[in-house]
């Protein structure tokens, strides 16, 4: 009788996170940065019918990098959970919070007990009546959750982009502000040398935005969009925000695109 193949455990989750972490660093990077009035939400992406920041609920939002068709479930699970939960009890409660959790059990689920662990990382957001209530929560493929503050990168150089992005934003910025700063982020790759110019058409934006008395949940495309990266050419050097991001499609709120459908990876 042949003998099983033994692998310890530990080598089995070590070579699980790995080929997870393989597979998340293929994608584009989705930036997640808050603002003045909410929480604001980029990555660059050509298609518009993929996306990948969606809105969950009333005040929630999600982000996420990987192989499209695995958070794509993640998010639609996330939408009956939420519908669920409002239905069931109240709307008010349903929070980033129980969201986080659910997503968590899920993914760390798959990974201690499927052959091949979920090849994608999720941010949850809620944004609240103050900045001081807002909650930022990032989902790792294993199942662990991080409450972050401020400033969040996933995806592609997720490392390199956030010490960036740590170093420039500060609380209190305006939504402008923070885009070009996301913007010249992911044109910069995280390597500090020559920055790409992003054209507004190749990006998918989207913020949750406090000042709206319900669904805080809109995206930016078109017009816009490029008014809004362009802002800063007037009163700052610009040295990296595109200034003309590519020509207007007069595409209302749904109308930008997000990943492709294998999201690199």
């Amino acid at each position: 009788m042949n003998m099983p193949f033994y692998v310890s455990p530990e080598q089995l989750m070590k070579d699980r996170a790995d080929f997870a972490r393989k597979g998340i660093a293929r994608g584009r990077s989705v930036v997640v940065l808050a603002y003045e009035d909410g929480i604001a939400f980029a990555t660059e992406n050509p298609s518009r019918a993929l996306h990948k920041i969606s809105e969950i609920y009333d005040r929630i939002a999600f982000a996420a990098v990987g192989k499209y068709n695995e958070f794509e479930n993640l998010r639609v699970a996330g939408v009956r959970y939420a519908d669920l939960r409002g239905y069931s009890y109240d709307r008010t409660d349903v929070n980033a919070r129980g969201l986080a959790n659910a997503y968590a059990q899920t993914l760390g689920t798959v990974f201690t007990t499927e052959s091949k662990p979920l090849e994608v990382e999720l941010v949850v957001a809620e944004v609240g009546r103050t900045a001081a209530q807002d909650q930022l929560y990032r989902i790792s493929y294993d199942g662990s959750v991080a409450d972050e503050q401020g400033v969040v990168v996933m995806g592609g150089q997720a490392d390199q982009l956030g010490s960036v992005l740590r170093d420039a934003w500060q609380p209190g910025l305006g939504l402008g502000e923070v885009l070009r700063l996301a913007v010249r982020a992911l044109g910069s790759g995280g390597d500090g040398d020559e920055t790409r110019a992003i054209p507004a058409a190749q990006l998918e934006v989207a913020v949750l935005d406090r000042t709206r008395p319900r669904r805080a949940f809109r995206r930016l495309s078109g017009s816009a969009l490029e008014e809004l990266l362009a802002a800063g050419d007037d009163a700052t050097t610009g040295d990296g925000a595109p200034s003309d991001g590519g020509p207007s499609d007069g595409a209302a709120d749904d109308a930008s695109g997000a990943g492709a459908a294998t999201d690199e990876g």
